[in-house]
């Protein structure tokens, strides 16, 4: 983290891989602000951390870069602490938060959990918003998911970049993982940042960071790589959501968890897509033994842990 490079009222909240980092916003005429809120696991926490930074001020508006579980799981708690907070989210999944469709909203695909939330305001791409002491474009960013925006305000130089950019990469393209295109939507994005010239990027995921260049280099190769072999990239993203699981259990019986992996559909959609040709159980017995070998779990005989 940098902390004195951001702007004064700038307050980042770097979390596990299981939650996104939080970003409060404060001071100025703009209302105070959090970015993203974590996972449903981590809400106590979230709330907690909240609560200490604000010092018994009120919080009024919760935005949400995109509505990932991992980005939103936290929505429901600090709506019940904060009673007159808003919550503002990207246009393409109001509907969905409105009837609350749990696979339309990724959450029952991807066999997580978000407690239901509601919303109050969108994220336009397109607009700017005064949030605490600065006033912030939002853009569209495409890609890791198709309603995500990131948040970039221009005389600082910040640009809060969600699962867009990370300093080692970005996010599984999930639209990818259905069939539908993504990897052109993430170079777009890539190219997006590259254009705002950002000084220094609040990545979702991981600490803050001024070499935004090299951050853009590595993430242009890995998309190549993406391109290239796509079937990696599936393969990667079941690593991804096991890892998640494991970040959420911290230690599940060996057959739970595999009962778990058949019973979730975006398993089956790639095993279809890319792996018609192995089964789920060997599928799994495959990605649990490569996820012990590069140390992310331990295995037993009957149990497996998160390292």
């Amino acid at each position: 983290m940098i902390p004195a490079a951001l702007p004064p009222g700038t307050i980042v909240f770097e979390r596990g891989w299981l939650s996104s980092n939080n970003v409060l916003l404060r001071g100025g005429a703009g209302p105070t602000t959090l970015i993203d809120s974590g996972y449903f696991t981590h809400a106590a926490q979230t709330v907690a951390l909240v609560e200490t930074a604000l010092q018994g001020d009120a919080l009024d508006l919760l935005v949400n870069t995109h509505l990932h579980s991992d980005h939103c799981g936290g929505n429901a708690a600090l709506q019940a602490r904060h009673a007159a907070l808003e919550t503002a989210i990207p246009p393409g999944e109001a509907e969905a938060v409105e009837r609350w469709d749990e696979a339309a909203l990724s959450f029952q695909v991807t066999g997580q959990h978000c407690p239901r939330f509601q919303h109050h305001r969108l994220l336009v791409p397109g607009a700017e918003m005064a949030l605490g002491g600065q006033t912030w474009q939002v853009h569209g960013a495409p890609g890791h998911d198709p309603h995500s925006v990131i948040l970039f305000e221009p005389q600082a130089q910040i640009l809060i970049s969600a699962d867009a950019l990370w300093q080692n990469g970005f996010g599984v393209v999930f639209p990818e993982l259905r069939g539908e295109p993504g990897f052109d939507d993430v170079a777009a994005t890539l190219d997006l940042i590259e254009r705002l010239a950002p000084r220094i990027v609040i990545p979702g995921h991981g600490a803050v960071f001024s070499n935004v260049a090299a951050a853009l280099h590595t993430a242009r190769g890995r998309l190549e790589g993406q391109v290239r072999a796509p079937g990696k990239h599936a393969w990667h993203a079941l690593k991804v959501l096991l890892k998640f699981k494991l970040l959420e259990l911290g230690i599940i019986h060996r057959k739970a968890l595999d009962e778990w992996f058949r019973q979730t559909p975006y398993v089956s959609l790639v095993q279809t897509r890319y792996f018609g040709s192995l089964t789920l159980q060997s599928m799994f017995g495959q990605l649990v033994e490569e996820l012990a070998s590069s140390g992310a779990i331990v295995l037993n005989s009957e149990y497996i842990a998160n390292a």
